[in-house]
C-alpha cells in the first residue's frame, strides 16, 4: 500500500498517508488533487491512456491494483445487462454456456481485446433482450429473497436484543438508585454506627443477587417436580414421585435367523473382518462390536418372509 501513488504527480501513500486515489472507466488512477486540476471544465484526457473522461465518473480507488478496479466496474455494468438467473434456460448446459460468454465479454473489455466488436456484441444483446432485462431487474431471484428475508430477521432479532439489554441496563440503574435512597435514609434517621448499616446493606444485596441467580424449581417431562433441599441448597429433592415406572421389554420378531449376542460376536470371530475402533472413534462413542452386531441383525432380519403370505 504504501508504493501507491498518483502517476501525474508521484505522490506515494507513504509521503502522504491521507492520500485518495481515484479511478474512472479506463482503470487509470489518478489523486483527488489531479483529478480536480486535470477536469475542473468537467471532462478531460487521462494522461496514461488518452481516454476521454468525466469528472462526475471518478470514484475512491477500493482496490490496490488499479486493473482490479477496472474490471470489478465493467462486471458490474455488464451484470446489470446480462442478468439472467438458472431458471431462466431450459438446461444446466445453456446457463453454463451463458456464463462463459459472459466471462468472454468482460475479459475482452478488462484487458482491452477486441473491443469494438464487443460492445457492439453487448448492444446488441441489449436491444434483443429489452423487455427480458427490464423484466429480471424488477424481478429479484429466490435466492435473493430468501436472503433479504434472512437479513430483515436479523435485524428484527438484533432490534429485540438491544430494547432487552436497554431494559435490563435501566431496570439495574433505578435499582441501584433505590438502593442508594435507602442507604441514605437509614445513615440519615438510624442511631446505629454507619459501618453497621453499610455493613448491613451490603449483606441485602447480596442475597437479593443471590435469590435472582438461584434457578426456580422445575418439573421432569413426565411431569413429576422437583426442588432443592434447605440443608445445602445443591441436592435436588423429588417432591411428587407419582406413579411407578415398570419396564416391558420390547417384542421384536426378526422373521429371519437369530442374530447372534454381543458375546457371541466377541467369542466366535467376527470381528476379525471388522476394521478395529481408534480413540477417537471410542470417544465419539463407536465400538466396533456393536456395529458389527448391528449389520449382523440387519442382513437376518427379513429372511423368512413370505410375501405371498402378508395380509
Amino acid at each position: 500500500m504504501d508504493d501507491q501513488g498518483c502517476p501525474r504527480c508521484k505522490t506515494t501513500k507513504y509521503r502522504n498517508p491521507h492520500l485518495k486515489l481515484l479511478v474512472n472507466v479506463c482503470g487509470h488512477s489518478l489523486c483527488e488533487s489531479c483529478v480536480d486540476l486535470l477536469f475542473i471544465k468537467g471532462s478531460g484526457i487521462c494522461p496514461e491512456c488518452g481516454t476521454s473522461l468525466r469528472r462526475n465518473n471518478f470514484r475512491l480507488q477500493l482496490f490496490e491494483d488499479a486493473f482490479v478496479e477496472k474490471e470489478v466496474d465493467i462486471r458490474r455494468r455488464i451484470l446489470k445487462d446480462f442478468n439472467k438467473k438458472e431458471e431462466d434456460f431450459p438446461t444446466l448446459r445453456e446457463y453454463n454456456d451463458y456464463l462463459e460468454h459472459l466471462e468472454n465479454i468482460i475479459f475482452n473489455l478488462a484487458n482491452n481485446i477486441d473491443v469494438e466488436n464487443t460492445k457492439k456484441m453487448v448492444d446488441q444483446y441489449r436491444k434483443e433482450n429489452k423487455e427480458f432485462i427490464q423484466k429480471n431487474r424488477l424481478k429479484m431471484s429466490r435466492d435473493e429473497e430468501y436472503l433479504e428475508m434472512l437479513i430483515a430477521e436479523e435485524e428484527r432479532e438484533a432490534k429485540s436484543r438491544r430494547e432487552l439489554d436497554m431494559i435490563e441496563v435501566k431496570n439495574e440503574k433505578n435499582k441501584k438508585m433505590k438502593n442508594k435512597e435507602a442507604l441514605i435514609d437509614e445513615l440519615m434517621f438510624s442511631d446505629l454506627p454507619a459501618s453497621a448499616i453499610v455493613a448491613g446493606h451490603n449483606v441485602e444485596i447480596m442475597e437479593e443477587k443471590t435469590t435472582e441467580n438461584t434457578a426456580p424449581s422445575s418439573m421432569f417431562s413426565s411431569g413429576t417436580s422437583f426442588g432443592f433441599s434447605k440443608a445445602d441448597g445443591k441436592v435436588p429433592v423429588l417432591s411428587d414421585l407419582g406413579e411407578e415406572y415398570i419396564h416391558t421389554p420390547c417384542i421384536f420378531d426378526m422373521l429371519g435367523p437369530v442374530a447372534p449376542t454381543e458375546k457371541d460376536v466377541i467369542n466366535n470371530g467376527y470381528l476379525q473382518n471388522i476394521r478395529e475402533a481408534s480413540d477417537s472413534d471410542r470417544g465419539g462413542g463407536y465400538e466396533s462390536r456393536m456395529a458389527c452386531q448391528r449389520a449382523l441383525t440387519e442382513a437376518m432380519c427379513g429372511l423368512f418372509l413370505d410375501s405371498e403370505n402378508l395380509t
